[in-house]
């Protein structure tokens, strides 16, 4: 995809617009109206267009901002730009793999699964958030859509986030929101900016009340630190560390608890599994990760995007879009 900058030092509604000119409007807008009319419920466009007003006063800067600037460039009304970055917390399948080698390092891959890939293959960036000229953090994202579920920090850490799919959620998020809990992928951005090694980062991503559950998988630089924390609303629900010691030196997280088995009709889990195995820790590299990303049904019809990753090598951040045939 291509790799856009965004300045954290310009103002939040003008910040986005340089990436934005890049793409055709027309195909954003057709790509907002699709997800939105598609994942949304009625009741819930009524909600939203009624309360807009309100939620800018609480929903937290600078993302409102952004979501205003953006939608503003795009001729789009507030309550749909708000609508499309909720849309995506709901339906995102994925697959999420945290690994260390022989010698110590940690690599961190992703697949993003979404419906509507022939549009988002072509809105896909990847985003170096820059601050005073150096790049702050790093990420994966939708033009139009401010949260991340896939990201950098250098040489801190790396982050990632996958469905935990409870249902019918749309009535408790928006009563989680009124409370002030976070989107899922707004939090994995704060984190970025904010958290200054591995271990804040997996502090505040387990403790923030979110508006839904949620999987991060994080990894840090040195041996040992990678972790699945399974998220409920309001804390974690586990966590679920690397253990190379005693020969767990890979997790794998697709959208189901680890310690429950996973719905035959959706088994991305053991083929992964049996692909690391294969490779073997003393081969793991970031294209071997790829390649066991890329291993059927793990990479599928709905993969989006595959990111390989580690925080202590940061110019070795790789997207590549999937099923461009």
């Amino acid at each position: 995809p291509p790799r856009v900058n965004v300045s954290l030092d310009a103002a939040p509604a003008e910040r986005w617009l340089p990436a934005l000119r890049l793409f055709d409007p027309g195909l954003v807008r057709a790509a907002v109206a699709r997800i939105v009319g598609d994942r949304v419920p009625r009741w819930v466009l009524g909600v939203i267009g009624e309360l807009v007003a309100e939620m800018e006063s609480f929903l937290p800067q600078p993302f409102t901002e952004e979501i205003r600037g953006m939608s503003e460039f795009l001729n789009l009304s507030l309550a749909d730009g708000l609508l499309v970055n909720l849309a995506y917390e709901s339906s995102a399948f994925c697959t999420s793999v945290v690994a260390q080698d022989t010698r110590g390092r940690i690599y961190h891959g992703r697949n993003l699964d979404y419906p509507f890939g022939d549009l988002l293959r072509k809105l896909t960036v990847d985003v170096q958030f820059v601050k005073n000229g150096q790049v702050a953090f790093t990420g994966t994202t939708f033009i139009g859509y401010v949260g991340l579920w896939t990201g950098q920090s250098p040489r801190k850490f790396t982050v990632s986030g996958d469905e935990r799919d409870k249902g019918w959620w749309w009535e408790n998020a928006i009563g989680a929101l009124f409370r002030g809990h976070a989107l899922v992928s707004w939090l994995i951005r704060t984190t970025l900016s904010e958290s200054e090694d591995f271990e804040a980062s997996v502090y505040k991503l387990a403790k923030t009340p979110l508006i839904a559950d949620v999987y991060y998988i994080v990894g840090g630089t040195a041996p040992g630190e990678g972790v699945v924390i399974t998220r409920d609303r309001g804390g974690p629900a586990d966590i679920w560390p690397l253990d190379p010691l005693n020969g767990a030196w890979f997790r794998v997280e697709t959208n189901y608890d680890h310690w429950k088995p996973v719905p035959k009709t959706d088994d991305r889990r053991t083929p992964a599994i049996k692909a690391l195995n294969a490779t073997g820790q003393a081969h793991l590299s970031l294209e071997a990760l790829f390649q066991v990303l890329s291993v059927v049904p793990v990479y599928n019809n709905l993969t989006v995007y595959t990111t390989v990753m580690s925080a202590a090598a940061p110019e070795k951040y790789v997207t590549r879009i999937r099923n461009l045939s």
